[in-house]
Formats: C-alpha cells, structure tokens, sequence
C-alpha cells in the first residue's frame, strides 16, 4: 500500500495507549490495532476526524503517501 499509516507515531508523542484511544474515539482496541499496524483498506472520515480531535493533530500527521512502494 502507498498510504503509511503512522498512528503508532502520534500515539507515542501524546503518550496514549491503545486502549485510552479506542475508549475515547468510540472504536475498538482490535479495529484501532488493524489501522494502526497498517493493514486497514479504509477509514472512516467520521473515525479520522475523531482520532484527530483526541490526539490534537491534522490527518497528514497519521497519514502519509509513500513514493517508495508503489506498484
């Protein structure tokens, strides 16, 4: 995929632990870890604008476009 998820990155910065942020954005810690490891084929705008609000940052903070594994 050539969209990097660096949720993991964000998390460490506000120090939040999985379980914190599944609790406050509403979904669960296995679908948070499926994003987070990079293996999600979709997200919600809906779910993203709340990642976004609990950890304080913009979407280009967790999402990034990888020029290294395109196909």
């Amino acid at each position: 995929m050539t969209i990097r998820i660096d949720l993991d990155v964000m998390m460490a910065k506000r120090k939040m632990r999985l379980k914190t942020l599944s609790q406050l954005v509403g979904i669960t810690e296995q679908n948070l870890s499926v994003l987070k490891n990079g293996k999600a084929k979709a997200i919600r705008f809906s779910t993203l604008d709340k990642i976004c609000q609990v950890l304080e940052c913009q979407p280009g903070d967790i999402l990034a476009y990888d020029h290294e594994f395109e196909s």
